[in-house]
């Protein structure tokens, strides 16, 4: 005897997913609400999204190059080889903490209407992708400063980008749907990104670690991702093909197991946030 998984009253597991099509025009309405709250008639949110990645390639550019003595990747500058890693690290904070907070900051919308609830989370990605945008274009001047030449695999910066939002939009997923019923999440997520940025190869380059712990350091999956953008972008290393192997499971993993999560728990959503 089959049984249905009931999402809302009267859902089945199939009428949740054409639903989520059929309520598309409502994930393009909050996209666009959230980008304009961040950037519409203020320079607030423009200015930060520029200085943000600055300030923090200048302070990694100081401690690891100047003060630490820690070495670039091949001949590219230092501030291009942190600058190159900020596009994805930024990508993927902005995504999990936005994500992890999107039902609560649509707490009316949530309890009153009914609509997929996972077009909430995942329509927040529209801000780090402008935020990227930004910053990629922050980038491109960079680049023109020192005169660097980006590979013909310059290209290959559009599927990563990809790639770094899945790696963002499970564990999302999974924090959105904690943190509606145990609020405290929302302190925990800004400690993980924190965490995360240390423990990454943003402000150093992943050919310091060495080779008997590489494969466990790969394990995080920012590892690939991070090292993809670098070889895509300045050109200096290797294909890091074990470890954005390891960044695209781990992004699978995470994301279905972020659904199931997410779906398991969506339909108290409207009763306890």
């Amino acid at each position: 005897m089959s049984q249905e998984l009931i999402i809302e009253a009267g859902h089945a597991e199939r009428q949740y997913w054409k639903d989520l099509w059929r309520y598309r025009e409502l994930f393009l309405i909050l996209t666009w609400r959230d980008v304009a709250v961040q950037y519409k008639q203020t320079v607030v949110g423009i200015l930060w999204a520029v200085l943000r990645p600055l300030l923090t390639m200048a302070a990694f550019t100081i401690v690891f190059s100047k003060i630490a003595k820690l070495p670039t990747e091949g001949e590219a500058p230092y501030a291009l080889m942190v600058f190159a890693a900020m596009l994805p690290w930024q990508l993927f904070a902005t995504s999990l903490t936005a994500t992890a907070n999107s039902l609560v900051a649509n707490s009316n919308l949530v309890s009153k209407v009914y609509f997929p609830r996972i077009i909430v989370p995942t329509a927040t990605l529209g801000v780090a992708i402008v935020d990227f945008a930004i910053s990629f274009v922050l980038l491109c001047g960079m680049m023109c400063w020192y005169q660097y030449l980006p590979p013909v695999q310059v290209l290959m910066v559009l599927p990563l980008t990809l790639l770094a939002g899945l790696v963002a939009l499970g564990p999302g997923l999974i924090l959105c749907a904690l943190n509606v019923t145990y609020r405290d999440f929302r302190i925990i997520v800004p400690f993980i990104t924190q965490f995360g940025l240390y423990i990454s190869p943003v402000g150093f380059s992943s050919s310091i670690v060495p080779e008997k712990w590489r494969l466990l350091y790969e394990c995080n999956p920012m590892v690939g991702v991070i090292d993809g953008f670098r070889w895509a972008i300045l050109g200096t290393t290797d294909f890091p093909g074990r470890a954005l192997l390891i960044s695209s499971v781990c992004a699978i993993v995470f994301l279905l197991a972020g659904i199931k999560v997410f779906r398991r728990t969506e339909r108290t959503f409207a009763d306890v946030i």
